[in-house]
């Protein structure tokens, strides 16, 4: 499978193809990778690559938009769009579609600070609601440019995933 992952306005295009026993042959621009990849609990994966000698244990959670992942490493979370061209998303100004849009939370945690307040104008992947989650905290984004129509969360709140944390109108 082959995929365009965007970070931070950098578009890479990775392909993977399973070999054995947990084994992938992984391209990341063109370049050869063998990676051990075994999943450690719900969103985590522990990775090496015995070329490099390289181990990391990661989190990816999915995000607020259609094709975003959280991807938690190293103590530090970003947000990476997977094949955003194909699925229609035209890049950071695209907006999130027309009438209400919702930001859920991705998995179970705790509200550690809400961003915004009902009626502010937000722009699109305007941080808007920060969620500590298996003892990360990811900074979640608005979907679409518009006004801040209800938050349902304050600082403190336990949620489960899906939980609608605000709508934006």
């Amino acid at each position: 499978m082959t995929f365009e992952i965007d970070i931070n306005g950098r578009t890479r295009t990775v392909a993977i193809e399973k070999t054995v026993g947990g084994k992938y042959r992984v391209s990341l621009d063109g370049q050869l990778h063998e990676i051990n990849a075994a999943r450690v609990g719900v969103y985590g994966l522990s990775l090496l690559d015995g070329q490099a000698g390289i181990s990391r244990e990661v989190q990816v959670t999915p995000g607020t938009t259609r094709g975003e992942l959280l991807v938690s490493l190293s103590g530090r979370t970003i947000a990476a769009t997977v094949n955003g061209r194909r699925t229609g998303r035209a890049g950071v100004d695209a907006g999130g579609g027309d009438g209400e849009q919702t930001v859920v939370a991705p998995m179970p945690g705790r509200v550690v600070r809400v961003l915004v307040a009902a009626g502010d104008e937000v722009a699109v992947r305007q941080g808007v609601v920060v969620v500590e989650a298996m003892k990360m905290e990811n900074e979640l984004r608005a979907p679409r440019a518009g006004k801040v129509k209800e938050i349902n969360v304050t600082p403190g709140t336990l949620v489960e995933a899906g939980r609608v944390l605000l709508v934006i109108e």
